[in-house]
């Protein structure tokens, strides 16, 4: 038997990553069956998700009471509107019959692996694991900053627009490979994302529009987000400054043609710039992302960023529950049909 078991070893560290993968996770769900462990995280996402009180998803009423059992699963009815629900109803989980290969899929983005070597190791065709990434991202990206706190650095940086995975494009000629603008610098091809950050690390990283920014969407993205005791410290583009001084803000602009990054020691956009270098050198892996999907990439980008990229159980967990407790109504077809808003 040890010897079977030895040439078993020996077969497995024969094998290339993505079966060695296939083989880790098989053994993780025989040692702990996907049952036990898709009812945790329910567990936990309904303890999360109606941490104040249970109330009905269809019209937020508080008068809910246990009605019986759907699929192995808690299901609820509400006195007012008389609708059904269950724990996973209006979230990603919904109407899901896969627990553990949720969890396995977040592994997954965690490491950076693409959908078809993720699809390989989990059990699920690619094209579903694209929804299920879709799906994920949508309710992630509802999580948001209340408000910023001392200095707040604000650039942006831009992406070329992309129409990628749409067909019968007619209004100009497929970019191989993402392509090139037809026009130098900053134009009406390049999508605009904002990003403000403090000095707590707390994040807006947003899609602001086509080109420049201007100051309206500077309001729109982070104005609710600002109070009299921010200070602003920005590069020198002239909407910064009308912005600022309608606001009534203290404002520092960097020049970058002066040679001088910091002021007084202490204002800067260093940490803003420094986030704009690891967001493009993350998003080149996907050889190109639509701009009607960025946002979602930009959420997906946040949570890893600001956990080291680190795929640990207590990291993949915090994915899985901060997504769960959004609401999330979307569909396949809602997912492809989507159209960029901006």
């Amino acid at each position: 038997m040890s010897k079977a078991f030895s040439n078993l070893l020996k077969h497995i560290d024969k094998l290339p990553h993505t079966k060695k993968e296939q083989v880790y996770q098989w053994v993780k769900r025989y040692v702990e069956p996907s049952s036990p462990a898709g009812g945790r995280l329910i567990n936990e996402m309904r303890e999360t998700r109606f941490k104040e009180g249970f109330e009905c998803p269809h019209c937020s009423s508080e008068h809910v009471v246990r009605f019986g059992k759907y699929n192995a699963r808690q299901r609820y009815r509400c006195k007012c509107c008389g609708k059904t629900f269950t724990d996973t109803t209006n979230t990603v989980l919904y109407r899901t019959r896969k627990g553990n290969e949720w969890i396995t899929f977040v592994d997954c983005m965690f490491k950076g692996y693409s959908l078809r070597k993720s699809a390989e190791i989990v059990g699920v065709t690619w094209v579903t694991l694209f929804y299920w990434r879709h799906k994920l991202l949508n309710a992630l990206k509802q999580m948001d900053v209340e408000h910023f706190e001392g200095i707040v650095e604000i650039d942006e940086t831009y992406f070329l627009y992309s129409q990628k995975g749409q067909r019968g494009i007619t209004e100009r000629k497929p970019r191989k490979r993402g392509g090139k603008s037809k026009h130098r610098g900053i134009s009406h091809e390049q999508v605009c994302v904002l990003v403000a950050r403090d000095r707590t690390k707390a994040t807006v990283s947003k899609v602001a529009c086509m080109g420049r920014i201007v100051k309206p969407k500077v309001e729109k993205l982070i104005g609710s987000k600002l109070s009299n005791e921010n200070i602003l410290v920005t590069d020198a583009w002239r909407a910064y400054k009308t912005y600022a001084k309608e606001k009534g803000l203290e404002h520092y602009r960097i020049k970058s043609d002066g040679g001088k990054h910091v002021i007084k020691g202490l204002y800067h956009i260093q940490n803003v710039n420094g986030l704009h270098s690891r967001l493009k050198q993350w998003i080149d892996r996907f050889k190109g992302v639509a701009t009607k999907y960025l946002d979602n990439y930009l959420a997906w980008f946040l949570f890893v960023d600001s956990r080291s990229n680190e795929s640990t159980k207590q990291h993949i967990k915090e994915f899985l529950l901060s997504s769960f407790v959004f609401e999330m109504t979307d569909t396949y077809d809602s997912l492809r049909q989507a159209k960029i808003s901006i």
